[in-house]
C-alpha cells in the first residue's frame, strides 16, 4: 500500500555513474577516501561500464587523471588523453546502448589545479584564473571529447559564457547532437575533498575556488546561473553539492523546463559511508532515504557513487 500511494519513486535509469580513469597504472587504484571507488585503468573501466549496463545503470561520467599536468590542462584536450582514449574504447563496446557523459574542466589536468588558465604565477595572491582564455580551452576539450564519442559534454569550471563557448565548438565542428550537461550551480563547498583526492588534484599555495564557484550563502543567484546556461544552449543543467542544496534543486526544477541533474558529491558519500562503518547508521536504509530525498526535491537525474549500489540493491 505504502509502495502503490508513494510520491517518489527512484529508478536505476535516473543515475549516473561517476567512474575515475587514470593514465600509466596496470591495475586498479582505490581510492582511501572514497571506499568501494576506484582509478579505474582504460581495461577495467571497460569491464565496469559493461557490468553497470548489465545492471540497468546506463549513462556514465568519465573523469581522467593524465600522467603529464601543464599550465592549461593540455591533457584535457589531446586526441591522445586518458579520456578520449576511453570514450573510443567504450564506443567501441557499447556503441549508443550506454549514454557516455565527459566532465569538461581542467582541474585535474592542471600542475597548479585551479578550473581554468591563470593570469599570472600560480601561487601568487594576485594570480586569478582568466576566464576567457579559459573558454577557448574549454572549446577545444569539447571538440576532442565529441570527437571521441562523447553524447554529453559536461562543463564545470563555472566560466562565465562556458555554455555559449562550447556550444559554438561543437556546432562548428559538426557535433550539434552532442549534448551539455551544465554544471549551472556549483557551489564553493567543503564536501569536495575524496573527489580531489581521486583525481591527484590540490590547488597550488593552498587556493580555493571561490572566485568563480557559488557562494554557499546564496540561492538567488543560482536561478541567475541556470538561465543564462540555458540561453547559451544548455540542454540539462546541475545543481552540485545535493543534499545541502535541495532549496535549490526545488527552486530550479520550478524555474525551468529542461531536465534538471544534482550530483550526490564525494564527501556526501565519504560521511555516509564513514558512519556506517562505525555502525551509527544503516548504510542501506540511509542511502536509499538520502537519494530519494534528492528526486523528492526535483532532480530528473542524480550522479552518484552508490550508482552501482543501488542497481545491485534493485536486481
Amino acid at each position: 500500500m505504502r509502495d502503490l500511494v508513494a510520491e517518489t519513486s527512484l529508478d536505476v535509469r535516473q543515475l549516473v555513474a561517476p567512474l575515475f580513469v587514470r593514465e600509466g597504472i596496470s591495475e586498479p587504484q582505490p581510492i582511501v577516501s572514497l571506499p568501494g571507488v576506484v582509478q579505474h585503468t582504460r581495461a577495467s573501466v571497460r569491464e565496469e561500464v559493461r557490468a553497470l549496463a548489465d545492471l540497468g545503470v546506463r549513462s556514465v561520467i568519465l573523469f581522467g587523471v593524465p600522467a603529464i599536468k601543464d599550465g592549461i590542462g593540455s591533457q584535457a584536450f589531446d586526441p591522445e588523453g586518458i579520456v578520449q582514449h576511453t570514450l573510443r574504447d567504450l564506443t567501441a563496446d557499447l556503441g549508443d546502448s550506454v549514454v557516455l557523459m565527459a566532465d569538461l574542466c581542467v582541474d585535474e589536468y592542471t600542475d597548479h589545479g585551479h578550473c581554468g588558465v591563470l593570469d599570472g604565477p600560480a601561487g601568487d595572491p594576485n594570480t586569478s584564473v582568466d576566464n576567457d582564455a579559459t573558454l577557448e580551452v574549454y572549446a577545444r576539450i569539447a571538440v576532442a571529447q565529441a570527437d571521441a564519442g562523447a553524447q554529453v559534454v559536461a562543463p564545470s569550471g563555472m566560466m562565465d559564457g562556458q555554455v555559449g563557448a562550447i556550444r559554438a565548438a561543437l556546432d562548428g565542428a559538426g557535433h550539434q547532437n552532442v549534448a551539455i550537461l551544465a554544471y549551472s550551480a556549483k557551489y564553493a563547498s567543503g564536501l569536495y575533498g575524496p573527489f580531489r583526492d581521486a583525481v591527484d588534484c590540490a590547488i597550488v599555495g593552498g587556493g580555493n575556488r571561490k572566485a568563480y564557484q557559488q557562494d554557499w550563502r546564496n540561492a538567488r543567484e543560482a536561478i541567475a546561473e541556470v538561465q543564462a546556461d540555458i540561453a547559451q544552449g544548455a540542454d540539462m543543467v546541475m545543481v552540485k553539492p545535493a543534499l545541502p542544496y535541495l532549496d535549490i534543486i526545488a527552486a530550479v526544477k520550478a524555474a525551468v523546463n529542461v531536465p534538471v541533474a544534482a550530483y550526490h558529491v564525494s564527501g556526501e558519500y565519504a560521511m555516509l559511508k564513514a558512519a556506517s562503518a562505525n555502525g551509527w547508521i544503516d548504510h542501506d536504509a540511509v542511502a536509499l532515504e538520502s537519494l530519494t530525498a534528492i528526486r523528492r526535491a526535483g532532480a530528473d537525474i542524480i550522479l552518484t557513487y552508490l550508482a552501482r549500489w543501488f542497481a545491485e540493491l534493485r536486481a
